[in-house]
């Protein structure tokens, strides 16, 4: 039978079969997928091929193949530096939630952010929340993230849960689709996806209780089905999320306004630092494109480790 997983707890999957039903699944034999090195061989959304076994009085399924993946995202594992933990595969879109306050999102954890879902095909949605709450100095600064962000061709929603703003918004772009929700703790996911489909409820509670329990080393994805026709990828207590293998002479591609300019550049390999006639240097110079930008992009491209010098390593599920 073919079926997605729908949950992982490590060692067993929870699979739903094309007919609908739910079967508690094992890995038949080891998996390695081809080019990857990760900790966990099968991810939440992956499409598989199983078969029902009976085992004692219970009725098991035993996972033989994993489809190809339309797309994956993952971080660097925490132990193992050479290997990426896979947080989930088939996505269609991801809302990254942004606040500007209480807590503040950084622009570096943005970008960083972006280059790993552009560079793993995966559409990607800037979502403003608790706009509700601010003033204007605050709302001047998310209409020029807004500017920043529309410009390089990124959709940006503005929404308010506690509101109801641009709820039917986000469920429009969703709908038929496979979503993530991510963003740092605090910054109301748990309220927005309790908004757009109250039934989750109970399923963010418990994972707020779990993050204040501090159980985030070992961390398992769940998919939920929504009532319009929807499916959510839950992602509990996620810490620290780096640039999985990214090229430096590749990693200007995944800036879509460098991309575009790139063509422009003396050298076929300009990294646009001290080079000469460099088009992005130019560009930077005439404001054309955003200084954050390039900052996030020089510090990506120094290796460097975003918990190391900002808040902006923790995805905790709490609101």
């Amino acid at each position: 039978m073919t079926g997605i997983v729908y949950k992982s707890t490590g060692s067993w999957y929870l699979v739903k079969s094309e007919n609908g039903n739910f079967h508690k699944c094992k890995i038949q034999g080891k998996f390695r997928i081809k080019g990857i090195k990760s900790t966990n061989p099968i991810a939440v959304g992956d499409k598989v091929l199983f078969f029902l076994e009976k085992i004692g009085d219970e009725e098991i399924g035993i996972i033989k193949i994993i489809l190809d993946r339309q797309n994956f995202i993952a971080r660097k594992s925490v132990n193992l530096s050479k290997q990426i933990q896979i947080i989930a595969s088939n996505i269609d879109v991801v809302f990254l939630l942004v606040t500007i306050d209480n807590p503040p999102t950084f622009t570096t954890f943005i970008d960083r952010f972006l280059v790993t879902t552009r560079a793993y095909r995966i559409d990607t949605v800037l979502v403003f929340n608790k706009i509700d709450i601010y003033e204007i100095e605050q709302r001047a600064e998310i209409l020029y993230l807004k500017d920043i962000y529309e410009a390089i061709g990124y959709q940006c929603v503005e929404v308010s849960a506690t509101q109801n703003t641009n709820i039917d918004k986000i469920k429009e772009i969703m709908f038929g689709k496979t979503a993530m929700f991510v963003g740092h703790s605090g910054v109301g996911k748990s309220t927005l996806v309790n908004t757009i489909e109250p039934t989750m409820h109970l399923k963010t509670k418990q994972i707020s209780e779990q993050s204040k329990q501090g159980q985030h080393t070992t961390t398992f994805a769940e998919m939920f089905d929504l009532s319009f026709n929807a499916r959510i990828i839950d992602t509990p207590g996620i810490k620290g999320f780096g640039i999985v293998d990214i090229d430096k002479y590749e990693l200007n591609d995944y800036f879509p306004e460098f991309f575009e300019l790139k063509k422009f550049c003396k050298f076929n390999n300009c990294l646009h630092l001290k080079e000469p006639n460099c088009a992005v240097k130019q560009a930077l110079e005439e404001e054309k494109i955003s200084w954050s930008r390039y900052k996030s992009y020089l510090q990506i491209l120094d290796g460097e480790d975003e918990s190391e010098h900002y808040r902006t390593d923790s995805w905790e599920e709490e609101d």
